[in-house]
């Protein structure tokens, strides 16, 4: 089986981060998100993965190859963003199984993989949700879905496609993925991954839907704090220290120095990050950065960055100065 990780969206709902740090390299819960993703594939028996390049694409590419090195790992370039889609078409010259497990490089998600893997049929992850307006949905008939919508305006159905896709039938999908790309087959402007999955179900293909419960998004700031939340309360990571205040969960490195501050709880603190005379709750901080007398709550500060003040809600990119008088 091969693991299919489009990675080359922007991430313009995260900037100014994303200005300099791919959204999928953004650190959440100690680790960046494609760090989470690839875990958890690879803990499923999973080892040959390509990876859809687009935006910052050489800094996902230095990840995975430092990090992971003993995965077969392929990069293919998704050179004009034209869907989700397209981007999965880019990567059919590195189809070489019958199986693919298509998983979207942005969502953390909670699931059996061993179990959706054992699925007799092409199954696609679904949750219930309250506004299936904002997600691509599934109908089912019989057991089997009928038909996929993207973003409906009414509320056809409210089995939400969670971004993870699990196809058994490579040589029909590919040649789905082509006529989609070759007749321009737009929904909403773009080549969509649903339209070619209602041309596989079309011809002849029978896909399941496999609940997902466990789903965390990271496209928003506040949705990506709530899932720093989830995965500290899963399992932080701290030293004790005589200096500073600890409320788990946290994730604070050994690198990491703090002294007279109170941290967390739901607190991710990079590596050799600096804080004095702070108190920080609910927050991430990048790599390198420096807070001093500061009460942060809700934040994210970015790589490099130094934070002397007060009381505040950030957003700041990367190597930014803020001083609060």
């Amino acid at each position: 089986m091969r693991a299919i990780i489009p990675v080359a969206g922007i991430g313009s709902r995260l900037k100014p981060h994303t200005h300099t740090t791919p959204k999928v390299l953004l650190n959440v819960g100690g680790k960046p998100i494609l760090g989470h993703i690839i875990d958890k594939v690879v803990d499923a028996g999973v080892t040959k993965f390509t990876f859809v390049l687009g935006h910052l694409g050489e800094m996902v590419r230095d990840y995975v190859d430092t990090t992971y090195p003993n995965i077969t790992a392929d990069y293919v370039e998704q050179v004009t963003a034209q869907g989700l889609g397209h981007a999965i078409y880019t990567a059919i010259p590195t189809f070489d199984d019958d199986e693919l497990f298509i998983i979207l490089g942005d969502t953390i998600f909670d699931a059996n993989l061993k179990e959706l893997f054992r699925q007799k049929h092409t199954s696609l992850g679904v949750k219930k949700v309250d506004d299936p307006r904002r997600f691509g949905v599934a109908i089912l008939r019989d057991g089997f879905i009928e038909k996929l919508i993207e973003k409906p305006r009414e509320p056809v159905s409210n089995l939400a496609l969670v971004g993870l896709y699990y196809i058994t039938n490579k040589n029909l999908f590919t040649e789905c993925l082509e006529k989609l790309v070759n007749e321009d087959i737009r929904t909403k402007g773009e080549l969509q991954l649903t339209d070619a999955l209602q041309l596989l179900i079309d011809a002849g293909e029978k896909v399941t839907a496999y609940p997902i419960e466990g789903w965390y998004d990271c496209g928003k700031p506040e949705t990506l704090l709530a899932t720093n939340s989830f995965l500290l309360s899963r399992g932080g990571s701290y030293t004790s220290t005589d200096s500073a205040i600890i409320i788990p969960p946290v994730y604070i490195p050994d690198s990491a120095k703090i002294s007279n501050s109170v941290i967390g709880p739901y607190a991710t603190i990079g590596e050799n990050v600096e804080i004095k005379d702070s108190i920080l709750r609910n927050s991430i901080i990048g790599d390198d950065a420096k807070i001093h007398c500061s009460l942060l709550t809700d934040s994210l500060i970015g790589r490099n960055s130094e934070i002397i003040g007060s009381f505040k809600q950030l957003n700041s990119g990367d190597s930014t100065e803020i001083k609060f008088y």
